[in-house]
C-alpha cells in the first residue's frame, strides 16, 4: 500500500493515569506516535499495554492526562472530527433497523435525510450486507452486526478508521473472512478512507494488515519497538517472511519481560517489609494452564517456538505470554529468543506423578511468589490459623485497580490451594491453614 508523508494524527509525550482506591494508575507513560496518510498502523500489546485508552485518546473521547494529540496540525480538545471508530462489541443500537444504525453517523453531522439515506445504503452495499437494511441486529450473527459497524464507521468517510480489536468477539471462521474482505477492500481502493489505525492483542492480524506494526509494553504502556511490514498483499501466513516477523514480534514482548521483572524485584527489596514485595504482579494463570504448558514442552523435547506453541493451542498474546510469565518465574521454563525452552526442575515437574507435583509446586511458589509466600506468613503468625481476605484486598489495590487486586487474589489462592499451602472458605472468606478444623472439615465435605 502507497503511503505519504503526510502526517495526520501526531501523539506527543503523553501520559494517561486515572485514579483507584490506591491513588492513581499510570496507564500510558510518555507515548509519542504519528500517522501518516495513506497507511495501516497496528497498535500491538498484552493487556496492560494501554492500547484501547492510546486509541480513546486519538479518537479525542478521552483526554491524555499531560502531552497532546494532534489532527492535522491542530491540538485536539475533544471528539477528533477526522476518525470514525469501530468497537469490539458491535455497539449498535437494538430497536433500530441496519439502515438506521449506519445513517446515525450522518444524522449527527446533520446530513440530509435523503443524502443520509443514498449513502448509508451504499456503505452497505459496500460491506456486504445488502438485502439486511431492515432487519434489526438482534436477527443478525455475530459477523453480520460487526460488518453493521464497519459501515457506520465508514460512511462518514473518516480520514482516519480506528478499530478496537474489531474480530476479537467472532468465531476463528467469521474474523478471518472479515480480515480478508477488508483488506480486498482496501487494495481495490473501494473503502473510502485510506488510512486506519487498529489495537489488537493478535500479532498475525497485525501483520496481516498494518504496514506498520507499533509494539507497546506494559504497566504502564509506552512504546518499546516499531516494525515496517513491506511484504505485499494479499500476505501468505505460511511464507518465510510473515513467519520471521511473527517470531520477531514475540521476541520482542517476551525479551521485555526478565527485565522488569528483575527491576521490580529490586525495587520491592529496597521498599522493605512494608509491602513484602506483593507489589510484584503474579501471572493471572491457572496452575493447570502452567502444567499444560510444561508438559507440552516436555512432550516436544525440552523446546518448542512461541509461535507455534501460540498456533497449536489456538492462544493470543493475552493467553500464552502470562504462562510463559509463570513458567519463568517458577523456573519451570525460559524464553530464548523466540523459542521456549524447559529448565531440568521442569522437566522433573512434568514427568512427576500428582504428589510430588504438588510438593514441588509449594516450595517454588514460596520461593518466587511474594503475595502466597506473604499469606502463608500471616497465617503462621495468627494465632488462629485463619485470616480474612479483606485486609489483603485493601492493601493490593493501593498497588492495582480494584479488578486486577482480585485477580492476584485470585491466582494467589488458586497457586496456594494446589500446593496444598492453605485452603480457602468462599462463605467465610477466610483463608486458612490446612490444619485448621475448618479447612479439614472442608475436605472431609
Amino acid at each position: 500500500m502507497t503511503t505519504t508523508t503526510a502526517t495526520l494524527i501526531d501523539v506527543s509525550d503523553v501520559t494517561k493515569s486515572f485514579a483507584t482506591d490506591g491513588g492513581e494508575k499510570i496507564v500510558l507513560s510518555g507515548v509519542s506516535l504519528s500517522i501518516r496518510q495513506g497507511e495501516i498502523v497496528a497498535l500491538l500489546g498484552r493487556s496492560g499495554s494501554g492500547k484501547s485508552t492510546l486509541l480513546r485518546c486519538i479518537a479525542g473521547l478521552i483526554a491524555p492526562t499531560s502531552g497532546t494529540v494532534s489532527f492535522k496540525g491542530e491540538v485536539l480538545n475533544g471528539a477528533n472530527p477526522g476518525t470514525a471508530l469501530v468497537f469490539q462489541s458491535f455497539a449498535l443500537l437494538p430497536w433500530l433497523t441496519v439502515l438506521e444504525n449506519v445513517e446515525l453517523g450522518l444524522e449527527a453531522k446533520g446530513v440530509r435525510a435523503e443524502v443520509r439515506r443514498e449513502r448509508a445504503l451504499r456503505a452497505i452495499d459496500q460491506i456486504g450486507l445488502d438485502g439486511f437494511e431492515s432487519a434489526y441486529p438482534k436477527e443478525l450473527s455475530g459477523g453480520m452486526r460487526q460488518r453493521v459497524g464497519f459501515a457506520r464507521a465508514l460512511v462518514v468517510e473518516p480520514d482516519v478508521l480506528l478499530m478496537d480489536e474489531p474480530f476479537s468477539a467472532l468465531d476463528v471462521l467469521t474474523s478471518e473472512n472479515l480480515r480478508g474482505e477488508l483488506v480486498r477492500m482496501w487494495s481495490d481502493g473501494t473503502l473510502p478512507t485510506r488510512t486506519a489505525l487498529i489495537v489488537t492483542h493478535n500479532i498475525e492480524e497485525a501483520i496481516q494488515l498494518a504496514d506498520r506494526v507499533v509494539v507497546l509494553d506494559s504497566n504502564p504502556g509506552r512504546i518499546k519497538a516499531e516494525l515496517a511490514v513491506t511484504l505485499p498483499q494479499p500476505r501468505d501466513r505460511r511464507s518465510p517472511g510473515f513467519e520471521a516477523l511473527v517470531d520477531e514480534v514475540y521476541g520482542i514482548l517476551t525479551g521485555q519481560q526478565a527485565e522488569p521483572r528483575a527491576s521490580a524485584v529490586e525495587s520491592g527489596a529496597r521498599q522493605g517489609a512494608a509491602a513484602d514485595g506483593i507489589d510484584i504482579p503474579l501471572p493471572a494463570v491457572s496452575t493447570g494452564e502452567l502444567g499444560g504448558l510444561v508438559e507440552l514442552l516436555a512432550e516436544r523435547g525440552g523446546q518448542d517456538g512461541l509461535a507455534e506453541i501460540a498456533d497449536e493451542l489456538r492462544y493470543e498474546i493475552d493467553d500464552l505470554l502470562p504462562v510463559v510469565d509463570a513458567a519463568q518465574l517458577l523456573k519451570l521454563a525460559r524464553p530464548q529468543g523466540t523459542e521456549l525452552r524447559i529448565t531440568e526442575q521442569g522437566r522433573r515437574y512434568a514427568g512427576a506423578d500428582q504428589l510430588r507435583a504438588k510438593e514441588q509446586f509449594a516450595t517454588l511458589a514460596m520461593e518466587a511468589a511474594p503475595l502466597v509466600r506473604r499469606i502463608v506468613r500471616d497465617l503462621r503468625h495468627t494465632g488462629t490459623g485463619a485470616i480474612g481476605t479483606d485486609d489483603i484486598l485493601a492493601e493490593l489495590r493501593t498497588y492495582y485497580g480494584t479488578d486486577d487486586a482480585q485477580r492476584q487474589l485470585d491466582t494467589a489462592i488458586d497457586w496456594g490451594r494446589y500446593g496444598e499451602l492453605f485452603e480457602f472458605d468462599a462463605d467465610s472468606g477466610r483463608l486458612l491453614l490446612p490444619t485448621h478444623p475448618d479447612a479439614e472439615q472442608q475436605r472431609v465435605s
